[in-house]
């Protein structure tokens, strides 16, 4: 059969099965037709029809769907470092703002950059996230807070998906925060900027998701509203950046709005997350924040457990509050921080993660699913959660090419 390829000699983490932990086979095969995946199960069971195709022998190593980093600002001007040492020498929030930091440098630097600096400034960390396995990957605009940087960021993250070999899918995140020029004018700048800017990006075709950051210091539910309902009107999926810093009822407000995920999560309560379970909505975890901004409040993962809420992870990178390029040392602090276990881990960063992206193809190793595949020199799938700074992977498969 032209066209075709087989794997086998490997351990297979399907993740499509919850009979096995993992999903696990044992003494796998895997057979590919171009970007899918025509057969998933055990070398003793491959069909008839495909034992004439030369096949590779992958020695035993562990395969698992290609990761997803489901939550990314990786498309950014400049660099937060020095205000990473203030905050180490005990300055606080208004001294770091005096000095011009905080998100509003993040703006500056990312209005000053042209499309061409966002474009490589980023790409070195998509290619870290790349070399530990990565294939699909989401990316926010968010730093620009005025119409043409936004649409830049969203272009610079399109340019991405079409210069490296990873699927990338794209949000539009104008609430974000309110830009100096419209400070004290919440309202204002939704309806000026954020909504005008949002049509503009989805006609254009640079928007496939919007999100918005629901929070005390950022907008309230009410504003968030009027932004979903232009995104339905558009007929774009929503997210939402909600319960970080307090419980505002964003998490309710994401799933009454049908949201595909609710990030960060920390303050939820049981009433949101028996919202998010009644609507389908994915819990997005996301450790690097935690971690770095020192939190204390972690997220309900018993909670999320129980009501039966899918819970992705994903790295948050962003030059603020987790510059963080690395979807395993996230998924090992899903672990140590929250105590979720390495199944849970693998999972946020396929299934669930995929889920989060409102993906239906990925994510998952089985027949009709895309050929994107990680394989590792590990003996068992619990050792990509259990290492710290070690990277294992053996070759990454895109879309059945290596």
């Amino acid at each position: 059969m032209t066209g075709k390829t087989v794997l086998h000699g490997a351990k297979i983490a399907t993740l499509a099965s919850q009979q096995t932990p993992y999903g696990l086979i044992e003494d796998g095969a895997i057979v590919m037709s171009g970007e899918q995946i025509d057969w998933v199960g055990s070398k003793a069971n491959l069909p008839k029809e495909y034992s004439t195709i030369d096949a590779q022998d992958l020695g035993g190593r562990l395969v698992t769907p290609g990761l997803i980093d489901c939550h990314t600002h990786i498309v950014f001007g400049g660099d937060r470092a020095q205000e990473f040492e203030m905050r180490l020498n005990e300055a606080g929030y208004e001294e770091i703002a005096r000095a011009g930091g905080g998100i509003n440098a993040t703006v500056r630097a990312t209005r000053d950059a042209s499309l061409d600096q966002l474009i490589e400034a980023a790409l070195p960390r998509v290619d870290a996230l790349i070399a530990e396995g990565l294939t699909t990957m989401e990316i926010k605009s968010g730093y620009g807070l005025e119409c043409e940087t936004e649409l830049n960021m969203l272009r610079a993250a399109r340019e991405i998906g079409k210069r490296r070999q990873v699927s990338v899918y794209t949000t539009y995140l104008g609430a974000h925060a309110t830009p100096p020029e419209y400070k004290g004018r919440d309202d204002t700048y939704i309806d000026e900027v954020v909504i005008p800017t949002l049509r503009a990006a989805h006609e254009e075709g640079l928007v496939d998701a919007v999100d918005g950051f629901c929070e005390g210091i950022a907008f309230q539910p009410g504003q968030i509203a009027r932004v979903f309902d232009t995104a339905k009107s558009l007929e774009l999926p929503v997210k939402l950046h909600a319960e970080q810093l307090s419980n505002l009822g964003g998490a309710k407000l994401a799933a009454a709005s049908g949201a595909l995920s609710a990030d960060h999560i920390e303050y939820l309560d049981e009433e949101g997350v028996a919202a998010m379970a009644q609507a389908g909505t994915t819990g997005v975890i996301l450790p690097g924040a935690f971690y770095t901004l020192r939190e204390t409040q972690q997220p309900p993962v018993d909670l999320l457990r129980k009501y039966q809420v899918p819970m992705a992870l994903a790295t948050d990178c962003n030059p603020g509050s987790s510059p963080m390029t690395s979807l395993l040392l996230t998924m090992n602090m899903g672990c140590t921080l929250f105590r979720m276990t390495p199944e849970e881990t693998l999972e946020g960063v396929t299934r669930n993660a995929a889920r989060a992206l409102g993906l239906i193809n990925r994510g998952v190793i089985a027949a009709g699913q895309r050929a994107d595949l990680a394989i590792w020199d590990v003996v068992h799938p619990a050792e990509l959660s259990y290492r710290i700074g070690f990277n294992p992977l053996h070759k990454r498969i895109y879309g059945g090419l290596a």
